[in-house]
């Protein structure tokens, strides 16, 4: 793991210790130094303190909690030192006379994605025919010109995804069955990995967004809501396909993930368990911070930085109307 970031994913207690976070379990101390961090996730029941808290908001430390099924809880969010009433102030108009405008700038991008996730992972095979993989560009595309409120572009985004996870099934072993998406509770293994996966990568956006002069709470897509984040929901749509099913692919090619071994199943839902959530944010941490030279920008970044990125194109947007388009993968080299 890089010194940004850290897990935990077991029970135990964390408290300050001096000028370190001190995570204890089974009578054991381990230790986590401040410096550099800046993301912290608990991913078990973790017993915390307000002096801790106020220890990692004075270094601007964000930490976000799951709960024991690897879902997302909350966040615990440093003094925003980012506030900019005029970025608010113009995010707001936007939304009120543009909204539709950026729903779909999101949604193609996305569907650009997922349409590059296909021709890559299939290639040559045909498992998924040509004529498939062009619904994600042609089609989408018309769809979207016909669609003129926000319950239209997501309706749109979701018949995206359902069709991208009858072609996702088609490209997965044998062994690891699909079928369809469930999500609360998930029914099986490749549910748990796309649950999973997305709350990490939903944290993830967040934390990016924080980073910059946006409003977590107004959103162009999802429905703003006071429950959650949904600007997060909205920029972290078009990094799916690369950094939650790329890393599922990538984890069952390997034979890194193993029905037997890395999943707790009931009758009801099926989880990954501690092992399997350490291979599987292992595999996805790597995906976030590895390096690509990006061809427009004619320098190197990782996908967490691409997130920011995109938060900062939005504001390019909100303030000086240039054109929002989301990251695309074609601009890797």
């Amino acid at each position: 793991m890089s010194l940004n970031a850290q897990y935990i994913l077991s029970e135990g207690e964390i408290t300050r210790k001096d000028n370190s976070i001190c995570f204890r379990k089974h009578g054991k101390n381990f230790y986590i130094p401040i410096e550099n961090l800046d993301e912290l996730y608990l991913l078990n029941e973790t017993s915390v303190n307000t002096k801790l808290l106020d220890f990692l908001s004075s270094n601007k430390v964000t930490v976000h909690f799951f709960n024991y099924y690897g879902n997302y809880s909350g966040t615990f969010y440093p003094r925003n030192k980012y506030i900019s009433g005029k970025v608010t102030l113009q995010q707001v108009k936007k939304f009120m006379e543009e909204r539709k405008a950026i729903s779909k700038a999101l949604v193609k991008g996305m569907a650009r994605n997922i349409h590059h996730f296909l021709m890559d992972r299939d290639r040559g095979s045909e498992i998924i025919s040509s004529k498939e993989k062009q619904f994600f560009v042609n089609e989408i595309d018309q769809m979207l010109e016909k669609s003129h409120t926000p319950s239209e572009i997501l309706g749109v985004e979701a018949m995206i995804w359902n069709k991208f996870y009858m072609h996702f099934d088609k490209l997965l072993a044998e062994d690891f069955d699909f079928k369809k998406r469930v999500r609360r509770p998930p029914d099986n293994p490749i549910n748990a990995m796309i649950s999973f996966g997305n709350s990490l990568l939903y944290a993830k956006t967040i934390s990016q967004i924080y980073h910059t002069h946006l409003n977590q709470e107004i959103s162009f897509l999802h429905e703003p809501s006071e429950s959650r984040f949904s600007l997060s929901l909205d920029l972290c749509e078009v990094f799916k396909p690369m950094c939650v099913f790329g890393v599922i692919l990538t984890l069952i090619n390997k034979k890194q993930i193993k029905l037997e071994k890395h999943f707790e199943s009931s009758l009801n839902y099926c989880i990954l368990n501690e092992e399997g959530k350490k291979i599987f944010i292992n595999e996805f941490h790597k995906k976030m911070e590895t390096s690509f030279r990006h061809a427009k920008m004619k320098r190197n970044m990782t996908y967490t930085t691409a997130i920011k990125m995109d938060g900062y194109k939005l504001i390019k947007y909100v303030l000086e109307d240039k054109e929002f388009i989301p990251f695309s993968s074609l601009e890797q080299m």
